[in-house]
């Protein structure tokens, strides 16, 4: 048995984690498995329906009840998905019209309603 860092082959073993052997580098005084998991998260065929979702609509939660993806693992593959994409848009053509239905804010305690309907 070697450590996988310092190829040292000076290991103590040092109890067990979750079910398998502990071991201790005694050089370098840091503990390791003998055999980690090749894969730790979820397939693609997990996650793209979980994306397709995501981009269709459903809420984090809604996802989570839908897939058995906890949301929190959900919010982390969206936001590492989003970090791939591009950080500005140009458009080839700028639209000459833009369209806004309604829009709300507070300015100290009153309630200001901009656009269509009354106000």
């Amino acid at each position: 048995m070697e450590f996988p860092e310092c190829k040292s082959t000076h290991v103590h073993k040092k109890g067990h984690k979750k079910g398998k052997q502990n071991y201790l580098c005694v050089n370098g005084g840091r503990q390791f498995i003998d055999c980690y998991e090749a894969q730790k998260g979820y397939v693609k065929e997990v996650k793209q329906p979980c994306l397709s979702m995501y981009v269709n609509g459903m809420g984090f939660r809604a996802i989570e009840r839908v897939t058995g993806v906890h949301n929190t693992t959900i919010m982390a593959l969206v936001k590492q998905v989003g970090e791939l994409l591009p950080d500005y848009y140009t458009p080839e053509t700028i639209p000459e019209v833009g369209e806004l239905d309604e829009l709300e804010t507070f300015v100290k305690s009153k309630k200001i309603k901009f656009g269509c309907g009354r106000q």
